[in-house]
């Protein structure tokens, strides 16, 4: 139930952020929108790991990581 609600809350804030880049033309805060990138990745892992389907499970853990490096990349670059 709680990784439910996580997935809604933090596609809501990813959907947000990517509308308002794409009404602006701001990308301003594009670092911020890979990291709720990443965290969504993560949830979407543990919700797979509940199903039983770890492979993609894995698949979702490790893209989660790689996101997770790039968005702070990009917070200590900008």
């Amino acid at each position: 139930m709680l990784l439910k609600i996580s997935h809604y809350v933090i596609s809501i804030i990813v959907f947000i952020i990517a509308m308002y880049s794409l009404i602006t033309k701001d990308f301003k805060y594009q670092s911020l929108m890979i990291f709720s990138l990443g965290l969504l990745m993560l949830v979407l892992g543990l919700k797979e790991f509940q199903q039983e389907r770890k492979s993609i499970g894995w698949l979702s853990i490790i893209t989660c990581i790689f996101i997770l490096f790039v968005s702070i990349q990009g917070f200590l670059l900008s």
